[in-house]
């Protein structure tokens, strides 16, 4: 048996502008986009390979549901992006105006910086050091 992690479920104001947050400053791709003949929608987005660790973004429709965005962990980050190039992403966020929690902070063994997604949701993007 092997289990692994398939989706982080993220409550967003809007499909499409966070997707394409996502798709603009992290590069994701769509993994899965369906709606259903009901009118649910299903958005699901991340990286290759496409069986791999993902977000599903679920509309927040209720008043309690509205309420969570970008505080769905309670003022703690919501999750951790890693990436091969920090410093390059950390310019391509502070050029596109992303909000920056922190700068690079670098140690032997790896160099991290939070940021915010559009729905204010805590990023920590680190790179691991060989």
């Amino acid at each position: 048996m092997k289990n692994y992690l398939g989706r982080i479920a993220l409550l967003v104001e809007d499909y499409e502008k966070s997707a394409n947050f996502y798709e603009k400053h992290f590069g994701f791709k769509r993994m899965f986009d369906v709606t259903t003949d009901v009118g649910q929608r299903f958005l699901h987005i991340g990286s290759e390979p496409l069986d791999s660790l993902g977000i599903w973004f679920l509309k927040a429709d209720t008043k309690k549901q509205r309420e969570r965005i970008g505080n769905q962990t309670g003022e703690q980050p919501t999750m951790v992006i890693y990436t091969t190039e920090v410093a390059t992403l950390y310019e391509r966020l502070r050029s596109n105006n992303v909000k920056l929690k922190t700068e690079i902070i670098t140690t032997p063994e790896y160099a991290f910086f939070h940021c915010y997604d559009i729905d204010g949701n805590e990023i920590i993007v680190t790179e691991l050091k060989e």
